[in-house]
């Protein structure tokens, strides 16, 4: 090799060969074929597994279908429960459903979006706050592992009989919108309610002179016979007549707004211990959306001289808006098919009538659903399929109207 004195730059010889980089070897290349095979098994796998699970869904769901469609009428939607499959009907359980997502709801979603607010955007500033905060952190990370039958347990506890303190359900300390009658049968088959006080009040003596109401609210004089005196001749004098021995039951009109302490096994309860299930899925998510908004927005917030609530208020709640309606969705998806929670709370019971209040029994559509399907009969099967189908479509109603919100929200901020 000569070196140019001029330009300090190397010359070759003529003889001399400019170095070659080095040659893939065999190995090199069987590797990158193994991984290249590799990837290709994977991404195969992959669409395999999808195409497994779309086919076993659409075989459910074809099944279903071809079970349930055929029966499916306006009176299956419309009738109560029976021991007869062809008088079967879905009506209280669908809206005893409704109900419960509703008060759900109506609670969950506030508490958990507000819960996720004061955890992201309110950082703690005094060593006090921060372990309050941390420790809240901790138990909704651990609380969404929690099986829900263990929430069943805590409502039943806490919202049904509020730990004995205030009375048992048959003797709430606090009542409100209820009028309690003990109710006779006249001679001429016709219903007398005399008010009382509450459901421990003593049995009404049947004396003279004595008033009770019609079925209709009419206030009438009773008339009092002994007990192996004749009837009397006239009709409506015999509509009216009750005699001495003459037995009565309890019996309550309550109001749509009927209220009492503790709750009792009733629509409320089974909303409030739904709101336990799915609070750490709403907090959860909300947090993750409240997480995905760029902090500049936040900085330029603060840059014009907004507070920290004018700046959650108007830039980063509405721009987490659909985030949360996506975990809202989840959420509301898994309690309208929860049923250990509401086994828990109310049993499989017969109910005859929908909820008329927050304190009314209630029953759900996947107990129900549960119950039919348990029977040994095959038609009561057929049935059990059609309440999966009107699940379904309350479900896919629910969620539909859930994405249309999330929608208008991201046209409105774009």
């Amino acid at each position: 090799m000569n070196i140019d004195l001029e330009g300090q730059l190397p010359s070759l010889a003529p003889n001399e060969l400019i170095p070659q980089p080095p040659r893939v070897g065999d190995s090199h290349r069987r590797s990158l074929k193994n991984r290249h095979r590799v990837d290709r098994f994977f991404v195969r796998f992959c669409m395999l597994t999808a195409f497994a699970s779309i086919v076993i869904l659409a075989v459910l769901l074809g099944s279903i279908l071809y079970a349930g469609l055929p029966g499916m009428n306006w009176h299956f939607i419309r009738s109560a429960p029976s021991s007869v499959p062809s008088e079967a009907g879905i009506q209280p359980a669908m809206f005893g459903s409704i109900w419960v997502c509703s008060v759900c709801a109506l609670f969950a979603l506030p508490i958990g979006v507000a819960t996720a607010i004061f955890l992201e955007e309110f950082p703690a500033r005094s060593k006090f706050a921060k372990m309050f905060q941390s420790f809240v952190q901790l138990n909704i990370s651990n609380l969404a592992s929690v099986p829900s039958v263990v929430y069943g347990m805590i409502g039943l506890t806490v919202f049904a009989g509020m730990f004995g303190l205030l009375g048992s359900s048959r003797a709430p300390a606090v009542e409100v919108g209820v009028n309690y009658f003990h109710q006779f049968l006249s001679e001429g088959d016709r219903i007398l309610r005399v008010p009382v006080k509450n459901q421990q009040a003593s049995a009404t003596v049947v004396a003279s002179p004595m008033t009770a109401l019609t079925s209709s609210g009419t206030l009438v004089q009773v008339n009092v016979i002994g007990a192996r005196d004749p009837l009397p001749k006239s009709p409506e004098l015999r509509a009216v007549t009750l005699r001495s021995d003459a037995e009565s039951g309890i019996i309550s009109d309550k109001a749509w707004y009927y209220f009492r302490f503790p709750f009792g096994r009733g629509v409320l309860t089974g909303g409030l211990t739904l709101m336990l299930v799915i609070l750490p899925v709403v907090i959860i998510a909300s947090q993750e959306a409240l997480r995905g908004v760029p902090e500049s927005l936040r900085e330029a917030s603060f840059g014009i001289g907004a507070t920290r609530w004018q700046t959650v208020q108007n830039v980063t709640l509405p721009c987490a808006i659909p985030g949360i309606m996506t975990g809202s969705i989840l959420a509301m998806s898994r309690a309208i098919g929860e049923a250990a929670p509401i086994l828990i709370i109310c049993g499989i019971i017969y109910v005859g009538a929908s909820p008329a209040n927050l304190m009314d029994d209630f029953s759900v559509m996947p107990l129900q659903i549960f119950n039919w399907a348990s029977q040994p009969q095959q038609e009561f099967h057929a049935v059990a399929a059609q309440g999966i189908i009107v699940l379904l479509v309350i479900l896919l109603s629910f969620n539909a109207i859930a994405v249309f919100i999330r929608q208008t929200a991201q046209k409105s901020l774009s």
